[in-house]
């Protein structure tokens, strides 16, 4: 129609920053965050240009004070209102697991906030201490509701497909991908089930693994 605004593109990360980042074999210290948020058929709170989205972590050598990229989450999906009567997913692919502090506060969000529900995938754990005890934010999160994962190469490939300017590229597995999320798996069941029998398989919840209730649908669809 003569005059109508073409729809804006949404923003997608350099290829380079997500194998940099997310690559499981790389130690980075930025903290890089995916986000999908799958709502109730005819809600739109969620502008259209973020129900997919990324960012991640405000350092030091940023404006303003240094923000974790999960409390920079937090702080925008608070300022959407969304609607207490409906129901929310939330999905969320993170480079890093969050700190025990982020832990903590993610819990208290979902607590005061039964309508949302959050997964989340990492591609490994974060395992410094300085904020706490990191094992403990991880299992006051997962009792809070959250389901907690390690991202496997069907994560990988599919947040290079949504969330990368993959310029068309097919997802290159790197060597050690799947040792790594092996291992990075069982290091996560030992810290959510302490006590559980160590021939239990790893963690892993599928990007469609089904939820109860209302079914729910991307607002504007997945990327290709």
């Amino acid at each position: 129609m003569e005059g109508s605004a073409a729809p804006m593109a949404r923003r997608l990360m350099d290829k380079d920053t997500f194998t940099e980042n997310f690559k499981n074999v790389n130690w980075r210290k930025a903290t890089y965050l995916c986000y999908e948020v799958e709502l109730p058929d005819g809600d739109y709170r969620v502008p259209p240009d973020q129900d997919k989205d990324f960012l991640h972590n405000k350092g030091g050598h940023m404006a303003g004070p240094p923000r974790h990229a999960e409390m920079r989450f937090l702080d925008l999906i608070s300022s959407w209102n969304l609607d207490q009567d409906l129901c929310y997913r939330v999905t969320c692919f993170i480079s890093w697991s969050p700190c025990a502090v982020c832990a903590q506060r993610l819990a208290e969000f979902l607590r005061e906030n039964s309508h949302v529900s959050l997964r989340i995938f990492a591609s490994r754990i974060y395992t410094k201490g300085e904020n706490g005890d990191y094992r403990e934010g991880l299992r006051t999160l997962q009792e809070a509701g959250a389901q907690i994962a390690i991202m496997t190469s069907k994560e990988f490939e599919h947040c290079w497909k949504t969330f990368v300017d993959n310029q068309g590229r097919t997802f290159q597995a790197w060597d050690e991908l799947d040792a790594e999320s092996r291992y990075w798996s069982m290091e996560l069941q030992r810290i959510l089930q302490p006590t559980a029998p160590p021939s239990l398989p790893p963690l892993y919840f599928p990007p469609s693994h089904p939820v109860p209730g209302p079914s729910f649908h991307s607002l504007r669809g997945s990327s290709g």
